[in-house]
């Protein structure tokens, strides 16, 4: 290829860019005009096939900087897939294929939404890991797996914790197959990185195991032999690319005003002008390169090639993994138990679906034999199903989310409740992108004990029902449990699960009208109720204590346990009155967290609006309020 038409060709991707954003008035024109040499380069490695975007052994391209959406449609146009010239005319517009940041499932080809900086380098060392697992895991017979990751990254994304974080992890694991293309720039916002950062960053890179390549980002030659290089490494690999940005810009060039503004109308035509492009013109692709980086006839010859040389066995593992079976899960049988942390259940209950669906694995960040996450006698990543993430909550998150989307597997995380707050932005980012992923989330209330408030989740059962397409569970007993991760396995969407340290009292026999399916149901309804009862998790079992204290001083209670305050917001109105009452009787939720979402159904909340304190479980609950003879003071005071 010569080096005029690849000029060409990234100069186009260059004034596409800068085009959408002027034609937006918003957005980042300096970094697509900066990468572009080297996404050109990389465009001949890239192995994707627009016709079958979701051919397995594409390789992967995650850009962690999302705010070089620009560049981003530009190539998924070029390359082919479903993106017009008047869809790049339509950036940042309401309804547009092409809004700010890239998103998954909005727009043809974009492997993940990566959302704030740092998250896409945590979502690529994710791909990385599962390709990993997934070439131990079905390269038995034959290659079936043997495809690259890369990811696009600027001097924002390695400032963030998360990409130390997740890189620490692919230096570890040893995820040859990843390459990261830092765009050095030297800039951000506020201008030169100077201001704020002087690290050495290859010898980070280099201390947590990377090969780490330094080239000139604009040397057609010097990126092609670094590309080359990290695709026959035995380990992950680092090119830090030293760029200008807003290169080719005719008088802004290196400029930190090129970063989230337009260039302006006349630095524009200036910059066309310079580059022999016709200033007059825009969104201009000439037909020598859209035919250089078109690749829906190479990507789709990639993608058959590897399909007929799948064998039966192959297809039948893949199949497998897929397409799981989850009514053939053989659950534990808790009929007979007393008494149980729902920790401890579900440890029985992940065992039980590992056992029966062979994509399912996951871990936690280093709190296994307390989380109870342990898949017994699967052995270790990566090829085995316990991933240890060391204490990286929130690159731990973001990790799973690209293993959940990868294709093949069913993938969880696990830490304290408390720790939920490490890895939040992660898991909004999976209920904004529908990613199933799976978060375990133990020691649920006061009941943590000694540890103390820093250790004691108050707000974040409140935080997490707050956020739109995610399911919190809080099970009340280990049964409850089963029933709410049979419905969590068919969910396209995150969901957490909430579990006691404490153990909880086994509510069997008791008459439900409703189901754990719905979020929320009515246990043992009683004619003629004065009260109804809203509680999750260990409240449940204190709720029908009250409740039977409160019947023999004849005031009639109905207890509804929550196990899904989300599953139950979305039920008709009918299932709410029927199970809640609330024409007809006083209702009171009762959870240790604050709680203040329950005002949607109840007139009043018993809960928590402090950050409890360091003593034993039992004496907070004391002291709390959250006994039975401190709770039915309290509800007669509301009722009397």
């Amino acid at each position: 290829m010569s080096l005029e038409l690849l000029q060409k060709q990234a100069d186009t991707i260059r004034f596409l860019a800068a085009d959408m954003v002027q034609a937006a008035n918003s957005g980042h024109p300096g970094a697509p005009m900066g990468m572009a040499d080297i996404v050109t380069v990389l465009s001949k490695y890239l192995k994707v096939d627009p016709t079958n975007s979701t051919w397995l052994n594409r390789d992967r391209l995650v850009f962690s900087g999302g705010h070089a959406s620009g560049m981003v449609y530009s190539l998924l146009h070029l390359w082919g897939f479903d993106l017009s010239i008047e869809d790049l005319k339509q950036f940042r517009q309401t309804g547009s294929k092409t809004p700010g940041h890239p998103e998954y499932k909005h727009t043809h080809g974009v492997e993940i939404t990566t959302g704030p900086l740092g998250q896409g380098v945590a979502n690529a060392v994710g791909f990385a890991m599962a390709s990993a697992y997934a070439k131990n895991d079905l390269n038995t017979v034959s290659e079936v797996i043997d495809h690259h990751v890369y990811c696009f990254c600027g001097d924002g994304d390695l400032q963030e914790g998360i990409s130390y974080e997740a890189c620490a992890t692919a230096g570890h694991q040893q995820t040859s197959n990843l390459t990261i293309i830092y765009d050095s720039n030297d800039i951000t916002i506020e201008g030169d990185i100077s201001i704020a950062w002087s690290e050495d960053v290859a010898k980070r890179f280099d201390a947590i195991n990377f090969d780490v390549i330094t080239i000139n980002g604009h040397d057609f030659a010097a990126i092609d032999k670094a590309l080359e290089t990290s695709r026959n490494s035995d380990k992950p690999t680092l090119i830090i690319a030293k760029t200008a940005i807003g290169k080719g810009a005719a008088t802004m060039e290196g400029s930190h005003h090129t970063h989230g503004a337009p260039l302006g109308n006349d630095e524009l035509a200036a910059s066309k002008t310079k580059a022999g492009f016709d200033a007059s013109k825009s969104f201009v692709v000439d037909a020598d390169v859209k035919t250089a980086f078109d690749k829906t006839v190479s990507g789709k010859e990639l993608s058959d090639a590897w399909n007929d040389s799948l064998t039966a066995e192959d297809s039948e593992k893949l199949n497998k993994l897929i397409n799981p079976i989850f009514e053939d899960i053989s659950y534990p049988d808790f009929s007979e138990v007393s008494e149980m942390a729902t920790r401890d259940s579900n440890h029985k209950i992940l065992n039980a679906i590992a056992a029966t669906v062979p994509g399912f694995i996951g871990g936690s960040a280093d709190l296994a034999p307390s989380n109870k996450t342990e898949l017994i006698g699967m052995g270790d990543f990566p090829k085995g199903r316990n991933i240890h993430f060391g204490i990286k909550e929130h690159s731990m998150a973001a990790i799973t989310n690209a293993m959940n989307i990868y294709g093949l597997y069913k993938v969880f995380n696990a830490t304290f409740f408390i720790f939920s707050d490490y890895l939040k932005p992660a898991a909004r980012v999976a209920a904004l992108s529908n990613i199933p992923t799976h978060f375990v989330w133990t020691h649920d209330s006061i009941g943590v004990g000694e540890d103390g408030a820093t250790h004691q989740p108050i707000e974040q059962l409140s935080q997490f029902r707050a956020m739109p397409n995610f399911y919190t569970f809080r099970p009340a007993d280990a049964t409850e449990n089963i029933e709410c991760w049979k419905t969590a396995l068919t969910m396209d969407a995150p969901t957490g699960f909430v579990c006691s340290r404490q153990k909880l009292r086994n509510l069997k026999g008791v008459k439900v009208t409703g189901d754990v399916s719905n979020g929320g149901y009515l246990l043992e309804k009683r004619e003629g109720a004065d009260v109804t009862l809203m509680a999750s998790g260990s409240e449940v079992a204190l709720c029908l204590d009250a409740a039977a204290q409160l019947e023999k001083q004849d005031v009639i209670v109905n207890v509804v346990s929550v196990p899904c305050f989300d599953l139950l917001c979305e039920q008709s109105e009918d299932y709410i009155e029927e199970i809640i009452n609330m024409d007809e009787t006083f209702v009171i939720a009762v959870e240790a967290a604050t709680a203040v979402e329950y005002y949607k159904f109840a007139d009043h909340v018993i809960g928590m609006s402090s950050f409890g304190e360091s003593g034993k479980a039992n004496e907070l609950f004391e002291k709390f309020g959250f006994t039975t003879d401190k709770l039915v003071a309290n509800i007669k005071q509301y009722i009397s």
